[in-house]
């Protein structure tokens, strides 16, 4: 009876590690192809950026006065948010996308 219940007990733990595996693999894919999406934009001029994925929901400076392109939306009601940086020259130099799967 014990060897039963220790046998279950390691059945249910790896079950557990493997589904958690699964859903960390699943997680880390989707950021990639986020990312690699949004990386498409880099030292794009800010038309390009703005033809893909509209006007941006607020535009604000950052702290050394570059301006930031911040496009918000919900998926699910999880909030998503994306920040473009954008140069002196109108051109895209960074990113960083938030909640966005």
């Amino acid at each position: 009876m014990f060897k039963i219940k220790i046998f279950t007990i390691s059945i249910f733990f790896v079950l557990f590690v493997v589904g958690c595996q699964t859903v960390s693999d699943k997680t880390d894919e989707i950021v990639k192809k986020e990312n690699d999406k949004l990386s498409q934009f880099i030292g794009q001029p800010v038309s390009e950026l703005k033809i893909a994925m509209g006007i941006p929901d607020k535009e604000s400076k950052t702290d050394v006065g570059s301006k930031l392109l911040i496009y918000k939306t919900k998926k699910y009601g999880i909030p998503c948010e994306r920040k473009f940086e954008v140069n002196d020259n109108e051109m895209v130099i960074g990113f960083i996308s938030k909640g966005c799967f």
